[in-house]
């Protein structure tokens, strides 16, 4: 990040077992760095790049960034690649990082990676924090507030979650959380369990691995009730339909960990290392989307690396049941058909949509899409031709691809590409409404600034885009990340200040859903990204 000193934070630290093996060169001519300069880059690798690379730097999303591909490259073809991005879909970064905190990072990916520690169950309990005893808890919301229509909002490189109301338009508190929370998930209505006050507790995970329990009844200054570290980087996390149990997925180590609901005691660990779709031994084989399952009593689990979905059944956790499908490389995140019988999820590697049938937990289908496909929350309408339907973004395209997903109604049509819509950019997050004509898609993932700062929306009827909105002009900001409020009647994108990601000065753009004319400013965010209305995450409104 420009003119910004590093500090090696304690889950940076952690993800590396020594100096010694990072800092011995591959080969005779790969660079050399002091124990400083590796510390450094290995902060800014986990920070930054990790997620699509790896840990171990095997690839994923993104390439493999093993010596032996890196070295080939040398340090000032890798440097323009970190500088510029790729069209693939991979980040320009000089807006983040400096011109030599670029060749640092250059110089570390042609080193050999270092391996990570392992986290036992009890060192989990160790770090588990009770910070109002469930006796404490309130029998009713405290404010006076429709929480039903907070948003919950991810801060993420401040480490905060901001709820917001969403009838005032009103920051209500800002809460610490882990680093750069990836997700923040709440308990929804299920067909055949019932949690109690669905929709009061939502769980954050940040990519340190930290789990955060929120009550949205208390007073904005007690909203934070408990947390615990399951893993050191982590990027999902789920809440069982009966309300007892929170499962979270470790990308490192590689497991997912099932906790108590209520205290966020880790219960279970299970490891998700194996032998992927190809049959070959995985070491680093991480948990992405972790999904409740609507219709049944269990949870969708995607193995990144292996290409396999497994869904976990959480009525006997003594005895765990899992069913494991062979799908494709490399699961992702996904969203449930409008029955909460088909999970369908983005094998982004493959350039899929894999489709599982959760009520007889098999393998329904898989879809040829385009590149890299990236739904993020998804989107569910109704076409006039090809019935009920899904569609995704894509990190690798500006397109958006929109499937037929109604097998009985529509069975001619089911799991099929019924129609692409061309956007100006690759996009990270698609959105829509049941009220709504519209669907909306973000750019995030295109380089130049008027794109990637701009959402454009198209109609559901006519599939023709009918507006583009530059959310911003500012340098440095980018545009996220669409979410509607309870009744369906506005449209929130937020403004991610990557640049000046210290300071506040981010803000989320309220916009009329049947107009489309902006209707207010959210200011006094730091790093806004994703964010979760209460009502429709509960009820399931895609």
């Amino acid at each position: 990040m420009k003119n910004t000193k590093h500090i090696l934070s304690a889950l940076a630290l952690a993800m590396g077992v020594g100096m010694g093996a990072g800092v011995q060169a591959a080969t005779n001519t790969a660079p050399t760095l002091t124990p400083e300069e590796f510390d450094k880059a290995k902060s800014m690798y986990f920070q930054r790049c990790a997620g699509c690379h790896g840990v171990l730097r095997k690839g994923a999303t993104g390439k493999s960034l093993m010596p032996e591909e890196t070295l080939k490259k040398g340090t000032k073809r890798l440097s323009r690649i970190i500088e510029l991005g790729t069209e693939g879909g991979m980040n320009n970064f000089d807006d983040l990082f400096t011109k030599d905190e670029i060749d640092l990072l250059a110089k570390y990916i042609q080193l050999e990676p270092p391996v990570p520690p392992e986290m036992s169950l009890a060192m989990m309990k160790e770090r588990t924090k009770e910070y109002i005893a469930l006796k404490d808890y309130p029998t009713k919301p405290l404010h006076g507030r429709n929480w039903e229509n907070f948003f919950v909002v991810i801060e993420r490189d401040a480490g905060l979650a901001a709820i917001i109301d969403g009838d005032k338009h009103e920051i209500v508190a800002h809460i610490d959380t882990g680093y750069a929370v990836h997700v923040i998930k709440g308990t929804e209505h299920h067909k055949t369990d019932h949690a109690k006050d669905v929709g009061r507790f939502w769980y954050t995970i940040g990519r340190d691995g930290k789990v955060n329990k929120i009550d949205l009844w208390q007073t904005p200054d007690k909203m934070l009730v408990a947390e615990t570290q399951m893993a050191y980087d982590a990027r999902d996390i789920a809440v069982s339909g009966d309300g007892k149990y929170v499962i979270a997925g470790g990308y490192w180590p590689p497991h997912f960990v099932i906790m108590d609901a209520e205290t966020l005691e880790p219960l279970k660990v299970v490891s998700s290392r194996g032998v992927n779709v190809d049959g070959e031994y995985v070491e680093e084989s991480r948990v992405a989307a972790i999904y409740t399952t609507p219709n049944e009593p269990t949870w969708m689990v995607a193995i990144k690396e292996l290409g396999q979905m497994w869904q976990v059944d959480y009525s006997d956790i003594n005895n765990l049941r899992i069913d494991q499908m062979d799908t494709a490389k490399f699961l992702h995140d996904g969203f449930f058909d409008p029955t909460g019988r088909y999970f369908q999820i983005a094998a982004n590697a493959s350039n899929k949509m894999v489709v599982v049938d959760t009520k007889d937990r098999k393998l329904e289908k898989m879809i040829d899409v385009a590149s890299l496909p990236h739904p993020g929350p998804g989107a569910n309408w109704t076409d006039k031709e090809c019935g009920p339907v899904g569609a995704t973004t894509h990190l690798g395209i500006g397109e958006v691809s929109v499937w037929g997903n109604d097998p009985i109604g529509h069975p001619d049509q089911a799991w099929k590409l019924c129609y692409t819509v061309e956007t100006d950019g690759a996009g990270v997050f698609i959105r829509t409404h049941p009220t709504s004509q519209y669907v909306w898609a973000d750019q995030l993932k295109h380089p130049e600034p008027e794109v990637q700062q701009s959402v454009q929306v198209f109609d559901k009827d006519t599939h023709e885009i009918v507006k583009t909105i530059r959310v911003t002009e500012e340098e440095g900001k980018a545009a996220l990340h669409m979410e509607f409020n309870k009744d369906g009647t506005e449209v929130w994108v937020s403004v991610w200040n990557r640049t000046d990601n210290k300071n506040p000065t981010g803000e989320i753009v309220v916009y009329d859903a049947k107009t489309l004319k902006e209707i207010t400013r959210i200011k006094g965010l730091t790093t806004p990204t994703g964010k979760f209305n209460v009502f429709n995450r509960a009820n399931h409104k895609t």
